[in-house]
């Protein structure tokens, strides 16, 4: 993935160019990111930034598409629809997914003939997508996205898989020797990393399985 979303469009367009023909010589497909997804991520803090840009618009999604097409199809596209990193209350975040739909209509139309019998000529990715609602999830999906991105929730299932294992073990917690089962109990199995490490994978898995379930 290559996020050059605050950049200039054409030197965004043009620098992907260069990446996905070398990458396409050794079938790696590339993500280009277009527009901004707002809230804050490893550091970047979009939360402040103009809401036009958290929407792409048609003609920025073609222009990208009749870019990179002749080059490879072995690209996706991160288009902004209000996307947001992170989880907000309801009514904070006003995702669009219909700009996705009409992208794929703007750019069949352009193609004519050309443009495939599904009319989704672009393979979408959707950033952003922790505490989405299902139904703009499902929509996303019927306009062509086809990976999802979902760190914080992810991380939120990690977390919440330790916050859960210290309040059912928190007496097992506060020593190596001793516990609620005898002053000279020894608490290894409950500290022990891996067992943790075990139970965490099993929080992230439910999670998933939720999330993939609906």
């Amino acid at each position: 993935m290559i996020d050059l979303s605050e950049e200039p469009i054409e030197e965004n367009i043009e620098i992907c160019k260069d990446y996905l023909s070398r990458m396409s010589k050794i079938g790696i497909l590339l993500e280009m990111e277009l527009g901004i997804t707002g809230g804050e991520e490893d550091g970047v803090d979009n939360t402040d930034v103009p809401l036009e840009d958290l929407y792409s618009k048609p003609e920025e999604i073609y222009q990208v598409y009749e870019a990179l097409m002749p080059i490879s199809p072995m690209f996706t596209v991160a288009a902004a629809f209000g996307n947001v990193h992170g989880v907000y209350s309801p009514g904070n975040v006003k995702l669009e997914p219909e700009i996705l739909n009409r992208a794929q209509a703007y750019i069949s139309e352009k193609l004519g003939d050309k443009a495939p019998e599904d009319k989704k000529p672009v393979m979408f990715v959707f950033h952003g997508g922790s505490g989405s609602d299902i139904s703009d999830i499902r929509k996303s999906l019927g306009y062509g996205v086809v990976k999802m991105n979902i760190d914080t929730d992810t991380q939120w299932s990690y977390w919440e898989g330790i916050k859960n294992f210290e309040v059912k073990y928190h007496d097992y917690l506060q020593g190596q020797i001793g516990n609620p089962e005898g002053p000279t109990k020894p608490n290894k199995k409950y500290y022990d990393v891996s067992t943790i490490f075990r139970l965490l994978l099993l929080s992230i898995s439910k999670s998933l399985t939720n999330l993939l379930t609906n």
